[in-house]
Order: C-alpha cells, then structure tokens, then sequence
C-alpha cells in the first residue's frame, strides 16, 4: 500500500521523464532473475528525486535503465516524450566509485566529456574553472587523484557529469564507501552545488535519512523483484542544513519510510 506524507504546497512542475511499465530479467550462474516488475514512475523538472530500499531490490538496475545504459525487457523510459533507447549526453551519470583516470589531474579529469566531445581549449579551460569552483576544489586543479580524499574524488565526479551540462544527473550511491562524518559533509555539498545548479536529479541510497535530508520526494521500493511500494513528499523547505535531522517532522517521517520499507516479502 502507498503511504504519502503531505505534498508541498506547490504546482508540480511537468514530467520531465516518464518510466512506463518497466520490468527487467536477466539470467546467471544462479538461474533466471527477475529485478523489476511492472515499475511506473515520474521525474519532474528541476525536482530532487530519491529511490530508496533494500540491498538488491533492483534501484542501480532501475537507474541504469534510466540512463539508457540497459535495455529493459519491458515497458519503456521516456525523456521529454521521446522513448530512449541508448544513452545521451542529456542525461549524465554517477556511479559508486569515482572511477577517476589516475594519470589525470583534477582538472583534466573533469574536463574529459568536453574533450571526447571536440570542444575548443577555450571552452574546456572555462569549464574546468566554473566546475572547480562550483564542487569546491579550487587549489587541487593539478591533484591526481590518488592525492584526493574519498569525498574529494567524488567531487571531481560530479563536477565531471555536471561539465556537460546535463538535464538530469543520475547518481548511484555516490557516497556509499564514506565514513558517517565525511558522508553527512557530501550531502551538504551536494545540497549547496543542486541549488546552485537546479539540475533534475535522481539519486539511489539505502540510508532513510539521506534521503529525507536530501530530497523533494523518496520512493520506496520493494525486495527483489522491485515494485514501487511508497511514495513521500519532503516538505521541509529549502535551505537545509544538519539541525534538521533532529526535527520532530523529519524524525516522523523517516519512521513512514521506514515501515514502507518491506523487509520480507
């Protein structure tokens, strides 16, 4: 059953993509496996989305699917109305890792979409300064990365996607290898780079209060094979900071997610 928490006293903006009846199977060593089923979803513009729930309820899958990465076995991904079949530079994406080239600097690594893409050294030398001084890394433009702090690496990360200026940047638990302290550090910094940026970001956690804290909306899903099991509202307003997570409302509404949450099946 879906649960919703009061919906912000806004309009909502238009879907900006639409996830149609969505299923995805696959076969292993382990015998045929069913990720999703029957999954339907919007993404509205310039929205904070979270999809959250439990390890292998096929989140990074449904991710994949929304980056063009992987073809689902059924149903369909639209971005603005137009089915997508493969990926697209409007659409940028972020994995767990940094997956940072190691003989790069800071700043080369950031800049690499817009080399790949044939873009002037004038164009190239602009970006790298705006996205260095956007994720907060002005002064480590000759680093590599092996110089770089886990919360580090994934700033040159972001700032790589972001160079692209992208419609949606897809992040796949960004910063899942951090300590609790470096993480909540992460989820201010990208709190201060989205509103900066108002891209339309969609993002898989299984942490309940990164989420809330982070997010416009939470989706919950089911264990595998993945259904959408809940849908919330954040209504706090924006900006935020850490106070937050000891608000009464933030506190009630972690506790609904969490029930939705189904553990067994």
């Amino acid at each position: 059953m879906t649960t919703s928490a009061p919906a912000e006293p806004t309009n909502p903006a238009p879907a900006m993509m639409r996830v149609v009846h969505v299923a995805s199977a696959f076969s292993d060593s382990a015998g045929d496996i069913e990720a999703l089923d029957d999954v339907s979803l919007s993404v509205e513009q310039g929205e904070f989305l979270t999809i959250l729930g439990p390890s292998g309820c096929g989140k990074s899958t449904l991710l994949r699917i929304m980056a063009g990465l992987l073809a689902p076995t059924g149903g369909a991904v639209y971005l603005d109305e137009r089915r997508l079949t493969s990926p697209t530079r409007k659409i940028a994406f972020v994995f767990q890792s940094a997956s940072l080239l190691p003989w790069r600097s800071v700043a080369r690594n950031i800049t690499l979409p817009l080399e790949v893409a044939g873009a002037s050294s004038e164009q190239i030398e602009e970006g790298a300064r705006q996205m260095i001084r956007l994720v907060g890394l002005t002064g480590f433009e000759s680093a590599l990365p092996r110089h770089l702090s886990g919360g580090m690496q994934q700033r040159v990360a972001i700032a790589r996607a972001l160079i692209q200026n992208p419609r949606i940047l897809l992040l796949d638990e960004p910063f899942a290898a951090l300590d609790a302290l470096s993480r909540e550090r992460m989820n201010l910094e990208l709190l201060r780079i989205w509103e900066t940026q108002r891209n339309t970001v969609v993002m898989v956690t299984h942490s309940i209060q990164e989420a809330v804290f982070l997010s416009s909306r939470v989706i919950v899903m089911s264990p595998r094979p993945g259904r959408l099991v809940g849908e919330f509202r954040v209504p706090f307003s924006r900006p935020r900071d850490l106070s937050m997570l000891y608000n009464d409302m933030f506190v009630k509404l972690s506790l609904q997610i969490h029930s939705a949450i189904q553990i067994d099946r």
